[in-house]
């Protein structure tokens, strides 16, 4: 029984990886039931396969674009596939390290594209959040229905919410339009300390807005200003999962970046399946649980179950974390784009041709 279930999980990650994405890591995320050991140590030797084997898909092979969907963009005699759309609903960060930049830059990595409506203009750095100006709820409202206006929108991915006023209009929203995909990052506090969202926030988050959500995403500290537990292992992340199902979410991910191991606990109502990983040091980094999320929100939109989407998003996050690079004197944003590295035009090539084509943008001899 455990070989026949260790081979289903073998199959089913290296499909995953082999049909949608570049997954480098040796140290994704692993369920481990009674057997765990046995089962962590086939999942990591699942990825790590895959990638000895060069499992590489370029943007047209990728199971996330439109051909795979059946839409075709043929606006303004274009008739070229399209992208999944997926919606940003959160904060913008100026130093891009997480809110809404984070999300489009992890949307874009994985072959979707994306658009945010933002719930919050912030003043800070890597540094540290100096101010925050919460969008008016009307604006932000005006920003979702413009957009659903004009958009199939296949995955939702929520954020920071800034105050109550925003949390009822996202509800509103999200009942309005039933979309197959919606997950939640449940932000309260910056990397830094900061508040950003009030106390009314919190209580219709638990009490409305978790049920409307394929999948909530808390960090442990976020864990326990929901259901009221103290987390110190991850036999208290299981309670404090099993809590927020009962609450009224469908399922739910508490991350375990905040504890001596990196393992996560994903919960979908029938069966606990822990997600382990590397340890990064939380206290230096920027953005991991926006783009965590926003992964998520990606591969579901390319038709993955939700524990291959968190696997695959924790394998993605870990990967983006061990590439990442400081920008600032203060927290290191995550290098999303470390799959795609683009080479600089050759020195010395400056002047563009008549027919308008750089030199370095010319294709290549055959």
């Amino acid at each position: 029984m455990i070989w026949r279930y260790g081979a289903a999980i073998f199959f089913k990650v290296f499909l995953a990886l082999k049909n949608e994405t570049c997954v480098h890591s040796h140290l994704p995320a692993a369920s481990f039931g009674v057997a765990g050991n046995f089962h962590l140590a086939l999942l990591k030797t699942t990825v790590f396969a895959a990638a000895v084997l060069g499992v590489l898909v370029t943007g047209e092979e990728s199971g996330l674009r439109g051909a795979k969907h059946g839409r075709m963009s043929n606006h303004n005699n274009h008739s070229n596939p399209a992208a999944p759309v997926l919606l940003s609903i959160a904060g913008f960060d100026p130093s891009c390290g997480a809110g809404t930049a984070a999300d489009l830059k992890t949307f874009a990595a994985h072959g979707c594209y994306g658009v945010a409506a933002i719930t919050a203009l912030t003043v800070q750095n890597t540094q540290g959040v100096r101010e925050v100006q919460n969008t008016p709820s009307a604006s932000l409202r005006a920003q979702l229905d413009v957009l659903a206006e004009d958009c199939e929108i296949a995955a939702v991915k929520i954020g920071m919410l800034g105050n109550r006023g925003n949390a009822v209009v996202i509800a509103e929203f999200l009942d309005a339009h039933k979309f197959a995909h919606v997950v939640h990052d449940p932000v309260m506090k910056s990397s830094t300390g900061t508040e950003l969202l009030d106390a009314a926030g919190i209580k219709y988050i638990a009490a409305e807005l978790l049920k409307r959500s394929s999948v909530i995403t808390p960090n442990v500290p976020e864990a326990e200003i929901l259901t009221g537990l103290t987390i110190k292992d991850t036999s208290d992340m299981e309670a404090a999962a099993r809590k927020i199902v009962e609450m009224g979410a469908r399922a739910v991910i508490v991350k375990g970046g905040h504890m001596d191991k990196a393992v996560d606990i994903l919960f979908d109502g029938n069966e606990i399946m822990p997600l382990a990983g590397d340890k990064g040091k939380e206290e230096a980094l920027h953005g991991t649980g926006c783009t965590f999320a926003s992964a998520i929100a990606a591969h579901l939109s390319g038709g993955r179950s939700l524990f291959e989407a968190a696997t695959l998003a924790k394998a993605y996050v870990t990967k983006a974390i061990e590439k990442a690079y400081a920008i600032g004197k203060g927290r290191i944003p995550l290098d999303h784009f470390y799959r795609h590295k683009i080479e600089p035009p050759a020195r010395g090539v400056h002047e563009v041709p008549q027919h308008g084509m750089h030199p370095a943008a010319e294709p290549a001899a055959h």
